[in-house]
Formats: C-alpha cells, structure tokens, sequence
C-alpha cells in the first residue's frame, strides 16, 4: 500500500462486520451513495448541487430581483441534448417559495430562464461601452462567404488595432510623467489632508 493510501485508510473506521470482498467499499456496506444527500434523487437522474445564477433575472412570483452570481441549491437533471450536448435543466427553490428553472442552450452558448422568473433585458451600445461587438452567426457567415467583405474587415480590424496601441502609449507615458516623483505627489497629498482636517476642526469649534 503506498504512502497515500495508507494515510487515507487511517482516517476511515472499519467496522467489525465490514468485509472487504463481500462489501468492497465503506460506501456498500453502509448501504449510502458516495455523494450522500446529494445524491438522494440520483435515481431520478437528479443531482443536488451549487449553481450560481448566470444573468439577473426577477421572480415571477414575488417580483424580486436576483443579482447574478448568487447560488442555490439546484437540481441538476438531463432534458434533451443538442447533438452529443447534453441539455440540463437546473431547479431552484427561492425562499418565496417559487421554483426557477434555467436551462442551458448549447445551440447558442447560453442559458435560458424557462420557468419561474424572466430574465433582465440589459441592452447597451458597443461604441459607448467601448467595448468590441462580436459578429452574430449570419453576420460571420457572410463575412466568410464573401472575400472582399472578408478583406474589408481585416483592414478594419488592423486599422483599430493600430489605433489603440497609440493610445496606449500615449496612457502609458501620461502616467510614467505623472508618478515619476512619488515623493512630490505624497507630500500634495498630505499637505491636502492637513489642510482638510484643519477646516473640519475649525467647522467643530465653531
């Protein structure tokens, strides 16, 4: 037995009636799946875990917004697949009491919200976000299908491109001039402090 195995059988008690032929596992022979609660609807094809909500959504029941990232104890089950996806469907129970249901879509790389809430439409403008706005599927398609359109985007994208490495640089060096005496940019600060606490004193005595 190797040194980890002999370290991991050391935390385990063995009862006296455990047979390792018979019952080949602790798991067997206490008549208990290894994921324990878990896994209590595993028969069901349903698995207990954590999920994070992917996107704000409202309940439809209480009318309360659920931010994203927050997690529930969901049920995790097989609905369908998209070719050789496996399609799941996640069950969660707010503490109104409603169920949400939200279900991946492989077809689109994203989640959809098919029962018990709606999801938070949040629209914004790519140029004003200054953010890159990628290409639906039809708009590649063309984009593929079509040389000259093809070449057209390339310059685009080169000429952007060389745009922002400009304006990098141009960041960089503004910063560089801006913390280049650290010392002369402290003592503003604490001067500008003093200063500060000095009015607020003069404001209490008042």
């Amino acid at each position: 037995m190797s040194s980890l195995a002999a370290a991991r059988a050391d935390n385990f008690y063995y009862p006296p009636g455990f047979d390792p032929d018979k019952h080949g596992s602790l798991n067997n022979f206490q008549g208990q799946h290894p994921l324990r609660d878990r896994a209590r609807k595993i028969g069901e094809g349903i698995l207990i875990i954590r999920f994070e909500v992917p996107f704000n959504i409202w309940c439809n029941q209480c009318g309360e917004h659920i931010a994203k990232g927050v997690r529930f104890n969901a049920e995790k089950k097989q609905v369908g697949s998209y070719h050789s996806t496996k399609v799941w469907a996640f069950t969660m129970r707010h503490h109104c009491g409603c169920k949400i249901t939200i279900q991946t879509d492989p077809k689109n790389a994203e989640y959809l919200v098919t029962d018990g809430a709606r999801r938070k439409v949040e629209s914004y403008d790519a140029e004003d976000a200054q953010t890159v706005e990628i290409p639906d599927a039809n708009e590649r398609a063309a984009v593929s299908a079509d040389p000259l359109a093809s070449l057209e985007r390339k310059t685009i994208q080169a000429q952007q491109a060389a745009e922002g490495r400009a304006q990098l640089t141009v960041l960089a060096q503004h910063s560089e001039a801006r913390h280049r005496d650290g010392y002369s940019l402290n003592k503003q600060l604490r001067a500008a402090l003093r200063q500060s606490k000095k009015s607020d004193a003069q404001v209490d005595a008042k």
